[in-house]
């Protein structure tokens, strides 16, 4: 039988430890500088290219480092992006994985609000809207999101037109009860 030495230990141990974090090393880094060049530098505006390329690495990241604490936020970043790309279905795929593996994720909350502004805005499933909206008031009636989701529901399927019809009435009855 072969004696290693502490040094041979210490070398292979190291070895180990940087072919271990190495793709966690690669992948983060890709995930920087695809970041970084998200928009061109001569226009300014967004490379679609590189944009999905950033999705597709945070999803990466997320497959194969489940448990790290950055998993979460990089989920959540790739939702927005692809809810911003209109890619409404991937986004509510995200952001149900968030919901579903991460529940004490301090964004958990908005990922669920997102869903249902998804459904709102993106898919003009009202219902489905709706349903995620009083999801969202049960679960989390002291967000931030708790006012904006009420009043998401309250405004359900109505045109600018009549928003500003409502705005415009209300403001005349606020005035007229001054003046009173």
């Amino acid at each position: 039988m072969k004696k290693y030495t502490l040094g041979t230990i210490t070398v292979l141990m190291a070895t180990l430890m940087v072919m271990c974090s190495s793709p966690k090393k690669e992948i983060t880094e890709q995930i920087e500088t695809l970041r970084d060049s998200l928009f061109g530098m001569e226009t300014g505006r967004l490379n679609m290219n590189t944009a999905n390329n950033l999705i597709s690495a945070y999803i990466k990241f997320a497959d194969d480092f489940p448990d790290d604490t950055l998993t979460p936020g990089y989920l959540f970043n790739a939702g927005e992006m692809c809810m911003n790309l209109n890619k409404p279905q991937m986004a509510i795929q995200l952001y149900d994985r968030i919901l579903n593996t991460y529940p004490d994720y301090d964004r958990t909350p908005q990922s669920l609000f997102l869903k249902g502004y998804i459904y709102e805005n993106l898919l003009n499933d009202l219902e489905k809207a709706k349903i995620i909206y009083e999801e969202f008031l049960a679960r989390y009636p002291d967000d931030d999101f708790a006012d904006d989701a009420e009043m998401s529901i309250k405004n359900l399927g109505k045109s600018p037109e009549e928003l500003i019809r409502e705005f415009d009435e209300k403001q005349k009855q606020e005035a007229e009860k001054t003046t009173i």
